[in-house]
């Protein structure tokens, strides 16, 4: 009796392991990217603490909108009246200038605007202004 040859043992198989160098190294980078990012004060320093209370800088928000309404916060203000309500924010004796950001409605007047940073700059604040808002 013939055996028959099995014609799938002549061939050889193997596993091609190109793709695999690509995954490992993939992983190896997510890993170490991971691990520096879970323990990011290795190195322990001790900071100084100061004795007295030092005073945060203060930002105070003046928002202006289309209808030349004045906002200080979220109160709003008659327009003779901005000097004292910036007042109370900003002390003109400070060591720290208090910042004073403006957000002005895209079609409101630019002169309220310009008002409003001159006051704020005779205060002795700095200003920042930003607009937004529809363009029609």
């Amino acid at each position: 009796m013939a055996l028959r040859k099995n014609k799938f043992r002549d061939e050889h198989s193997e596993v091609d392991t190109g793709p695999l160098n690509d995954i490992l190294f993939i992983l190896l980078m997510f890993f170490l990217m991971i691990s520096t990012l879970a323990n990011p004060n290795v190195i322990k320093m001790s900071v100084p603490k100061a004795k007295s209370d030092t005073k945060q800088k203060q930002s105070v928000v003046v928002s202006v909108d289309k209808d030349k309404s004045i906002f200080v916060g979220a109160t709003k203000i008659i327009p003779d009246s901005l000097e004292s309500a910036l007042r109370k924010f900003i002390n003109e004796g400070d060591s720290i200038k208090p910042a004073v950001v403006i957000n002005a409605d895209s079609i409101a007047q630019w002169g309220e605007i310009v008002r409003v940073m001159k006051v704020a700059r005779k205060l002795g604040a700095t200003t920042s202004a930003t607009v937004s808002g529809s363009d029609k």
